[in-house]
């Protein structure tokens, strides 16, 4: 009979992100290859943890939501060998729209919580300057003929829009609030230089020649409540959601390396975080905004765990509203302490499928500067109808080294 494989502890080891930039043909990246992001945040990963021998990676997951071009031909086996990887290091593709990264994430950190993997390097890329999302894209024309989907749900604007109906509470004055909150916790975070650390530089070549990324271009610091008041809102005449409540389009790259607690000390790699667990939750398409709300309250109970529990929340921004409504489900206040607190991706960007990997990197960075707080939450709703979410420990907290000396 064949030994059963053991559950071993997923450890965060470190994780590493280009500057973003804005999509389209002014943009930063406009003449950068998506690929060529991956590398370079790849290269980093290693360059800054060189205790780590590349021959001990056992898998590159790297996610993309339009997988053609540049960020097509499986780009984490490709990526992984344009990176300098050894040959023998296997790789591969994967999709959850704007939950690529996490699900690159959940899906190896199984494989090492199984046993079947020791260290992997996990992430996302998305270029919406060259891949804008739904390219090439051919929905089945059953899922609207049928009604199988609120038309709606296609288009992420509408569905955000949606989510406001649902909570009329939160009204447009709220999310304008909140977003001006986050370009100035995000421009806290960057002067006391909380970003920069997190960042790879990456050389750039337009027509003017070439040049260095070295910090986000989405970013708009000073944003009044007043600036915002004037936007557009594109989806619906008087409506809600406008271009300052809402992440725009961008481009980047995020990586991460994950490894086993175990096989982390031995090589003498730090440990960022521990993975309690992670779910994910589909909902209507036509409110994917929600999805986070039941992720959340599925792993919660999954672990045993209460919201109250939970001592840093990183939250994708992808519109204000979708944010507010986890906050208020939840009973958390709009401007709780303990929520995004370097801003988040309506200051920064949310290039769609490398997004959850900047979650995770920011959040344990924050945990070394938080040795108080024991556990730390991920999360992020979902195009066509989900939400992701993954909770963290923080190997400075007290326990954690409790716990860790019973167990041996």
């Amino acid at each position: 009979m064949a030994a059963s494989a053991t559950q071993r502890n997923v450890v965060f080891v470190d994780g590493i992100r280009t500057p973003f930039g804005k999509a389209g043909p002014k943009g930063i990246y406009a003449e950068t290859r998506a690929d060529d992001l991956v590398v370079k945040a790849i290269r980093e990963l290693l360059r800054r943890n060189p205790q780590l021998d590349p021959s001990r990676i056992d898998e590159v997951a790297i996610a993309a939501t339009t997988q053609t071009g540049d960020q097509g031909l499986t780009i984490g086996r490709t990526s992984a060998i344009l990176a300098g990887l050894p040959e023998t290091v296997p790789g591969f593709a994967i999709d959850r729209m704007c939950a690529g990264a996490m699900t690159a994430v959940t899906t190896t950190a199984s494989g090492i919580g199984f046993g079947q993997y020791d260290v992997v390097i996990a992430g996302g890329v998305e270029h919406m300057g060259r891949h804008p999302m739904g390219q090439g894209a051919d929905p089945n024309p059953r899922f609207l003929a049928d009604r199988l989907v609120d038309p709606s749900a296609l288009v992420m604007g509408n569905t955000a829009e949606n989510l406001h109906d649902r909570f009329p509470s939160i009204t447009k004055e709220r999310t304008d609030a909140y977003a001006v909150s986050s370009q100035n916790k995000y421009e806290a975070a960057k002067k006391a230089g909380f970003i920069a650390d997190t960042l790879v530089p990456v050389a750039t070549r337009s027509e003017a020649g070439w040049g260095l990324a070295t910090e986000d271009e989405p970013p708009r610091p000073g944003t009044t409540l007043e600036d915002l008041a004037k936007l557009k809102t594109p989806f619906r005449p008087a409506g809600r959601i406008t271009a300052g409540n809402a992440a725009g389009l961008n481009d980047g790259a995020t990586a991460a390396i994950l490894a086993g607690e175990d096989t982390a000390r031995e090589l003498g790699l730090p440990v960022g975080m521990r993975m309690v667990g992670f779910a994910f939750q589909g909902v209507d398409p036509a409110v994917m905004g929600i999805g986070p709300v039941p992720a959340t309250e599925k792993l919660l109970a999954r672990t045993g765990m209460k919201i109250e529990d939970i001592g840093l929340f990183e939250i994708n921004e992808a519109f204000a509203v979708q944010v507010l409504a986890f906050l208020e489900h939840f009973g958390i206040a709009d401007d709780d302490p303990r929520v995004n607190q370097w801003g988040g991706a309506i200051a920064c960007g949310h290039p769609l499928a490398s997004s959850g990997v900047r979650l995770m990197t920011q959040l344990s960075r924050q945990f070394a500067q938080n040795p108080d707080v024991r556990y730390g939450l991920t999360t992020m709703c979902i195009g066509l109808g989900m939400g992701g979410t993954v909770i963290w420990e923080n190997p400075n907290h007290k326990d954690y080294a409790a716990d860790e000396a019973g167990a041996k």
